[in-house]
């Protein structure tokens, strides 16, 4: 048996993890709740709120934010509730997170498990993993001033981040699980694992231009498909300056955009995937190619679905995970092309 596969087990528990706090950490924006704590507390934020004291307590510290006093003026004490709880399991669940990848790390260190390259890579996504708690706060900071938003670069980076997390996490548990290659040299099979390493860099760019869908609420303008309003291009994709601006922050440019890309995936994973059913790949190998054009279908139906009834929670959510579930489909593609390339 292979001495690491428990390492494996137990990284891909922290994908599972890693994934709840994405589809949670969407849920806490579209409910407008990542702002309704304004303290970073590792330890002492833990504790949640007891006593109807703690609930003032907390009220009066939010009452002198520029969301309460823009956006929610007024609030009772119930309605505060429902904005607090999600924003307070979002950075819950990334504490738990911190401590289901750190202590089995020293206990797997103490039995001799991990040698020392495979130390080197967790090493690696543990500080990654405190860079993200950094990130988070750094996200919400720049909703506290005078915007009662926050700031959608931030929001990104705090999304792409959690994406490689997940990312190097599952990478190095699929490197443990299938550690040996096919044997094979075969060209055609290298072009079609980097046409798959392609994709799978274009899926990530569509996840990061998702975040400045969401950082800017663009997901509420435009609700028509296959055009934006009647056009295919609208009109007002380029209406403010400088231009590269409209990229980050005008609402038609960046969900054009977004449109754009799945629609280059909707053409090239197809093709892909025909491209695959030409060679004689293994059972895995197939699954995985399989699974990848199931997912993308999927994900767009949802991106499909949540435009067009105006971004309900539910299917917002959903196209999130969705969005995780394509990504680590093209990873699990690239990774069993890989296997075979890697004679």
């Amino acid at each position: 048996m292979n001495k690491q596969k428990p390492v494996a087990i137990w990284l891909l528990i922290c994908c599972v993890l890693v994934f709840a706090m994405i589809v949670v950490g969407g849920v806490t924006r579209l409910t407008d709740s990542g702002l309704s704590i304004v303290e970073w507390q590792p330890i002492v934020g833990t504790m949640p709120p007891i006593t109807e004291n703690d609930w003032e307590v907390l009220l009066e510290k939010y009452r002198s934010t520029p969301q309460y006093q823009k956006i929610n003026k007024g609030m009772s004490i119930d309605e505060f509730k429902g904005i607090f709880w999600w924003e307070y399991f979002h950075r819950l669940l990334g504490r738990l997170i911190g401590l289901v990848f750190f202590i089995p790390f020293v206990c797997f260190l103490i039995q001799k498990r991990i040698d020392r390259p495979l130390g080197v890579k967790l090493t690696g996504i543990f500080i990654l993993g405190g860079l993200q708690g950094f990130m988070g706060w750094y996200m919400v900071m720049s909703g506290l001033v005078n915007d009662p938003h926050v700031s959608q670069y931030r929001l990104t980076a705090h999304l792409g981040l959690a994406i490689v997390i997940f990312a190097a996490m599952f990478w190095v548990a699929l490197g443990i699980l299938s550690p040996k290659a096919n044997n094979s040299t075969d060209e055609k099979i290298r072009s079609l694992y980097k046409f798959s390493a392609g994709l799978t860099g274009l899926i990530f760019i569509m996840i990061l231009s998702g975040g400045f869908v969401a950082g800017i609420r663009a997901g509420f303008a435009y609700n028509t498909f296959p055009l934006m309003n009647g056009h295919f291009i609208p009109p007002e994709i380029f209406m403010l300056e400088p231009w590269y601006r409209n990229f980050f922050a005008n609402m038609a440019a960046v969900q054009f955009n977004h449109r754009l890309i799945a629609w280059i995936l909707a053409f090239l994973v197809p093709l892909f995937w025909f491209k695959s059913k030409k060679y004689n790949l293994s059972g895995t190998t197939r699954m995985a190619c399989n699974f990848f054009l199931i997912m993308l279908v999927i994900q767009i139906g949802l991106g499909i679905s949540t435009l067009l009834y105006v971004v309900p929670i539910p299917l917002a959510a959903s196209h999130q995970g969705g969005a995780v579930l394509l990504f680590t489909a093209a990873l699990w593609v690239s990774h069993q092309l890989r296997l075979t390339e890697n004679a």
